[in-house]
């Protein structure tokens, strides 16, 4: 008997899925576990593995179509069996999705252009062991052929390619991603580095000069991350009246705090405390003291909320994440620097799970290492307010009458005039502006 294949359900507030591409075409064979097809909803693209085995008979839907969750969307089974010329729509049982759809721990790799021609590659799929493996010997999956369905990289063959490596020229491993990418022969490459060790200039050197070709304007359809973007900053930019205020901060005791604490918190964490934690910390602590700006609108009401959890604008492959750290107040910093990091890297190889996404109310957007001094953020709706964050810049500064060069940084805080009047924001700001100068106070 046919098999349903539905949307499935991830999380309590999904309703509908996006489908970004199928992964078999009708007629050919599928396996328990193998990747099906490929959906995205709230941010995250997403492989989901067939939950039964047989032929692929039938799909209903289309790519870019937005699907309901449960909504029969095709039908795995044997050949010749008789099955529905249309989707039978939504079946009535709410677990059903999650009943006969497994969603794969690896997420799908998104697309990016290439530098050389302008058009679309995805980055190669591979398991999670693979990835793990490769990224400890420090190698660059896209060199590897993958053995695995649609050229999926698995451990063995991450395997191989150590295996033969013994061999290889010494070079560091931004000299062997470079090389690999200009399709250049590592042994045909004179090292200048330690023992004859390749350097990436040694492979910069040794690169043909391309001739340089204007690129053809290319147009395509905005579709997955980028639309959903697109979407949400627009009603963001439109429904709220956004207000913006910015204020110049000292950041020489900034600078000193982290100095300090920073090889206690690599002892703990085997990671580095970066200014980002130090602004969480400061940022939850102003909160803290000023609920009104930890607020939401939800009707005609608004919601002051009872915990303080800071979202992280993360910019990824195509577009922007914003992943969570929950209960700020209640982690040191050593602690914070071990969650930011975390979801952040999670952020950047697209493998956030959805509750990572959820229940922030109050974002932080850093553009500090970046050459912008102050910058207007959109707020993260449902959130009140967000706060930009600007380079750290040496600037003379008066001091006690006197002129002195400080480490200086602009802060933009953007927040819905709806819900936050200016009084109370000016004061947050001030605040947070006083405890970032002097940030010693976190520690008690």
């Amino acid at each position: 008997m046919a098999k349903e294949i539905f949307m499935p359900k991830l999380s309590s507030t999904m309703e509908v899925g996006t489908l970004l591409q199928w992964l078999k075409e009708e007629g050919e064979s599928v396996e328990i576990g193998e990747p099906l097809f490929e959906i995205m909803t709230d941010k995250i693209n997403i492989e989901v593995e067939a939950y039964d085995a047989g032929i692929l008979l039938k799909k209903y839907v289309e790519v870019d179509d937005q699907v309901p969750v449960n909504q029969i969307i095709g039908y795995i089974g044997v050949a010749d069996e008789t099955i529905p010329d249309v989707s039978p729509g939504i079946s009535g049982t709410e677990e059903v999705g999650m009943k006969h759809q497994a969603v794969s721990a690896e997420t799908s790799s998104l697309v990016e252009v290439s530098a050389d021609n302008n058009q679309q590659t995805e980055k190669p799929r591979a398991t999670p062991a693979a990835r793990k493996l490769a990224r400890v010997n420090q190698l660059t999956l896209t060199a590897i052929k993958g053995s695995g369905p649609n050229g999926r990289v698995h451990r063995k063959d991450v395997i191989a390619v150590l295996e033969g490596a013994t061999t290889s020229p010494k070079a560091t491993p931004l000299a062997r991603k470079l090389a690999a990418g200009e399709q250049i022969d590592l042994a045909a490459v004179t090292g200048s580095g330690i023992n004859g060790k390749i350097t990436k200039m040694d492979v910069v050197a040794s690169t043909p000069k391309k001739e340089t070709i204007p690129v053809p304007a290319t147009r395509k359809k905005m579709s997955g991350m980028r639309k959903v973007i697109a979407e949400r900053m627009a009603h963001s930019a439109y429904t709220a009246p956004h207000v913006t205020l910015t204020t110049d901060v000292d950041m020489t005791k900034v600078k000193e705090l982290r100095a300090s604490l920073l090889p206690i918190v690599e002892k703990q964490t085997d990671l580095r405390l970066s200014y980002t934690e130090v602004l969480i910390k400061a940022s939850a602590a102003a909160l803290s003291r000023h609920p009104e700006v930890n607020v939401s609108i939800e009707g005609d009401e608004i919601l002051q909320h009872e915990h303080i959890h800071i979202g992280l604008a993360v910019a990824v492959p195509g577009g922007l994440m914003v992943p969570v750290v929950k209960d700020v107040l209640r982690k040191g910093l050593a602690e914070l620097t071990q969650a930011a990091k975390e979801i952040g890297q999670r952020a950047r190889e697209n493998k956030l799970l959805p509750e990572q996404l959820k229940g922030s109310t109050f974002t932080i957007s850093n553009l500090g290492m970046y050459a912008i001094d102050a910058f207007t953020p959109i707020i993260n709706q449902p959130e009140s307010a967000i706060l930009g964050v600007g380079r750290i810049l040496d600037k003379p500064v008066a001091i006690n009458g006197a002129l002195e060069i400080r480490p200086m940084m602009t802060l933009s805080l953007s927040f819905d005039h709806r819900a936050i009047d200016g009084a109370p924001a000016a004061a947050f700001l001030t605040e947070l502006k006083q405890i970032l100068e002097n940030p010693f106070e976190l520690l008690v």
